[in-house]
C-alpha cells in the first residue's frame, strides 16, 4: 500500500505492506531510527512520536492509519540549525537521561504533556509519563526537565 504523510516538516510517500507498524515505517523504510523500539507491547513508551500534535506509542498505528498525517519524531524536533528543542535542551541541562534509549519517547510525551496540560503539578507529570519507561535513572531529573522545558516553550 502506498502510505503519504508528512514527517518532521517534509511530504513522504512509502509503499508497504498493510500490516507494517508506524514505527516500522519511520526506522526502516524512512530511516528515522531515533524512534526506538523497546517492548513491542505499547508498555515502554520509547516509539512514542506526535501524531497531529497528539503523543502515540507508534507500535500501536499502522502506517496506512497515518494517511494524510503530519508525523513528527525527535529527529524533527530542533531547528532547521540545529538548536534543540526547549524541551531536548531541558532534559540534557537537567540530566533526565542516563543512557539515552527512552529519552526520544519521553521528550516527545513531554511536549504533548506541556502542551495538554502547562500548569500540570509533579504528580500529574509524574501520572502523565506513566506510559515512558526509564530503566536507568531516576525520575526526578525527568520531571525536573519537563518543568524546565515548558518553561522554555512557553517562553519561544
Amino acid at each position: 500500500m502506498n502510505v503519504q504523510f508528512t514527517v518532521n516538516g517534509r511530504t513522504a510517500s512509502i509503499d508497504v505492506p498493510p500490516n507494517t507498524l508506524l514505527v516500522q515505517a519511520l526506522r526502516e523504510h524512512l530511516h528515522l531510527t531515533g524512534t526506538h523500539v523497546g517492548c513491542d507491547t505499547s508498555q515502554c513508551g520509547a516509539c512514542t512520536v506526535l501524531v497531529d500534535g497528539k503523543a502515540i506509542k507508534s507500535c500501536t498505528m499502522l502506517a496506512v492509519q497515518a494517511q494524510g498525517a503530519e508525523v513528527k519524531t525527535i529527529e524533527g524536533m530542533a531547528a532547521a540549525d540545529g538548536t534543540m528543542h526547549p524541551m531536548q535542551a531541558a532534559f540534557k541541562q537537567c540530566h533526565g537521561l542516563q543512557c539515552g534509549f527512552c529519552t526520544p519517547g519521553m521528550v516527545m510525551s513531554a511536549v504533548d504533556l506541556c502542551q495538554q496540560n502547562p500548569q500540570a503539578s509533579d504528580g500529574e507529570i509524574r501520572e502523565l509519563l506513566e506510559g515512558n519507561i526509564c530503566r536507568c535513572t531516576g525520575y526526578q531529573n525527568i520531571v525536573a526537565a519537563v518543568k524546565k522545558g515548558r518553561e522554555g516553550m512557553t517562553a519561544a
